[in-house]
Parts: structure tokens; C-alpha cells; sequence
């Protein structure tokens, strides 16, 4: 929301969270904050616990101990009416759409309207258009289905989905999986705009570096169990932790570095006769 300054209010807050499957720990004592309005990433290695976390805070899956609170509730022990009351509030893109095949677009769209609200069919249609082209999507890709859409349409789609009931928050699961290059530029652009035109919190999960130094404002990077660095990318790139790195070289790491508007000198010597 351009004005609003970021910061000021926590919308999700995690405390000493332990997660354990059997023997395995997954996540140990580990503390998070998210602010109202941020872009925020979390990102980490394989097994590093981040759709776990996910889970975590979208009522999916509930800690082995800690506390997690998402728009100043609580979720330990929330009765089915408070969770519901809650999930109302925010919207999912998983990695995968999770559209329904037999629905149109624009039912699709609607669907959450029609469990949720008492309006008529006539107004969810229309609401559910206005999400369709909030999400960059042409009038006409309402009437087809999903198996009609290509990748980067399929994304939109879905995100016009999270949005039906104006969520305060939304989440992410790899919104630019499997995109290529201008279908994730779109999808990027289009996170920015919900951010700044509807001061929206978004946290998501991402391997795409490109996206993580366009339009994130945090990243957490998860490993062993905890939260190993946080900060914008810029402040990432100075770190020197082994489980940090991984992001900042190699060819993609330093590709997506160079398009981004913060550069930082390479620390190897440079090969180009001066």
C-alpha cells in the first residue's frame, strides 16, 4: 500500500516451535516474525523444514511444542468454528493449483464465495470476474477449464482463487514452479501489486531466485532446525554461513543477483583484463 510504512504490526508470530516425526527434528526451538504488509520469503535447503512450516501455519499441521499465533490468534487447541472463522481470513496458492478439473475458471473462482458467503449467484460471478482480471487473466479464460490453461494462466487462476474472500494474507506454496521465464516475470509483477495496491502480507515459499530478489522485502533461510539467516537479500549476500551461501553463487545465484538493483563485489578475482 504505497505510504503505508511496513513493520509496525506482526501478523504472524512463532515461539520456541519444535517439530518432531518420530525421532527425526525437523524444526528445534525455532522463532519467526512476520510483519503486516512484507513480502516474505522462506527458503532452505532440502528437508529444511519449510513446507512443514507452511503447514504449520495454515492449521495443517500442528507443532510437537511452541507457540504459533497468525493475525493475534493462537492456533493450539482452536475449536472447528474459531479455525474456520480464521481460515476465512487468508488465501492459498499451492504448488500445484489445486483448481477442480470438472469447474470452469470462473466457477472455480467463485467457489469460496458460494461455501462462505450468502450472495447471489449473479454477484459472485461478478466478483469472481473482478479477481479473474485483478489476477491479470483475460475475461474469456473464465468460461475454460483448467486442463485448458498453460502453466503461467494456471498460477493466475489459482491466485484469483486465494483472493475470492479479500484476504488479509496470503500464502505462497512456489508460485513460479515450473513457469518459464516471462510467466514468472508476470507472476512476480503481480505480487507487487497485490502488496502495494492492497497492503496484502504475503509469505511464500520459493527456489526462485529471481523472484526472491525481485520482490521479497525478508527471507528466513531455514537449516538444521532452526533459522540460520533473515534479512532482505542484500543483507543475505554478506552473510558467510555454509547454509546460506548456496544462494548467493554458482551461475543462477549470481545471475539473479546481477538483475536484481543491488550488486555486491565478488570476492574471487576477477578474470577480465583491467
Amino acid at each position: 500500500m504505497p505510504g503505508t510504512p511496513r513493520g509496525t504490526d506482526i501478523v504472524i508470530d512463532l515461539q520456541q516451535v519444535t517439530t518432531r516425526f518420530g525421532k527425526h527434528v525437523v524444526h528445534r526451538d525455532l522463532d519467526l516474525q512476520v510483519r503486516r504488509a512484507e513480502v516474505f520469503a522462506i527458503i532452505g535447503g532440502s528437508g529444511s523444514g519449510k513446507s512443514t512450516l507452511l503447514r504449520e501455519m495454515i492449521l495443517l499441521h500442528q507443532p510437537s511444542s511452541g507457540n504459533i499465533k497468525v493475525l493475534g490468534v493462537d492456533l493450539k487447541d482452536l475449536s472447528r468454528e474459531a479455525a474456520l472463522s480464521l481460515r476465512l481470513r487468508w488465501g492459498v496458492l499451492f504448488q500445484y493449483g489445486g483448481l477442480f478439473g470438472s469447474l470452469t475458471v470462473l466457477e472455480n473462482i467463485g467457489l469460496p464465495l458460494r461455501e462462505h458467503t450468502q450472495l447471489g449467484d449473479k454477484l459472485i460471478d461478478e466478483i469472481a470476474a473482478w479477481k479473474l482480471d485483478l489476477a491479470g487473466l483475460k475475461p474469456e479464460v473464465g468460461a475454460q477449464y483448467p486442463a485448458q490453461l498453460s502453466g503461467g494462466m494456471m498460477k493466475r487462476a489459482s491466485m484469483a482463487r486465494a483472493l475470492a474472500l479479500d484476504p488479509e494474507l496470503l500464502f505462497l506454496d512456489e508460485p513460479t514452479a515450473g513457469l518459464d521465464p516471462q510467466s514468472a516475470a508476470g507472476v512476480d509483477e503481480l505480487i507487487t501489486r497485490l502488496r502495494d495496491q492492497f497492503g496484502l502480507t504475503i509469505v511464500m515459499i520459493s527456489h526462485d531466485l529471481d523472484l526472491l530478489w525481485q520482490v521479497t522485502d525478508r527471507v528466513a533461510v531455514l537449516g538444521e532446525g532452526t533459522v540460520q539467516g533473515l534479512g532482505s537479500m542484500a543483507e543475505l549476500a554478506q552473510l558467510d554461513k555454509p547454509t546460506v551461501r548456496p544462494f548467493f553463487e554458482g551461475a543462477r545465484g549470481r545471475a539473479a543477483q546481477a538483475g536484481s538493483s543491488f550488486h555486491i563485489e565478488s570476492k574471487e578475482p576477477s578474470s577480465k583484463p583491467k
